[in-house]
């Protein structure tokens, strides 16, 4: 199964993932996924792991948007659902929805 794929099936059953991306190990909950300017691409609420900005304690900054060709190591993990209640707030990461998570 492709990155994308199981991205896009950890949408539908609300699972979360772990993956290394940019060099830094990170867990997070993909939310939507599709394409911007024919790239694919997902966006995720990270509630785990490092990145090079870090994690913030505001958990309505911990938002990231990230090319699924970027993504190694990709794995669910048993971790529950997480998300912050921004989520509504009209992302610009993905232009083409293929499946959004329904909060």
């Amino acid at each position: 199964m492709s990155n994308y794929d199981l991205i896009r099936q950890a949408i539908l059953d609300r699972e979360c993932i772990t993956c290394s991306y940019n060099g830094y190990v990170r867990k997070m909950t993909p939310h939507v996924i599709g394409t911007k300017n024919g790239n694919k691409q997902a966006l995720f609420y990270q509630y785990g792991g490092n990145s090079s900005s870090g994690l913030s304690s505001n958990p309505f900054k911990n938002w990231r948007c990230i090319e699924i060709s970027k993504i190694k190591d990709l794995k669910l993990n048993s971790d529950l659902f997480q998300t912050a209640n921004n989520h509504s707030k009209k992302q610009t990461c993905v232009d083409n929805i293929d499946v959004e998570v329904n909060c």
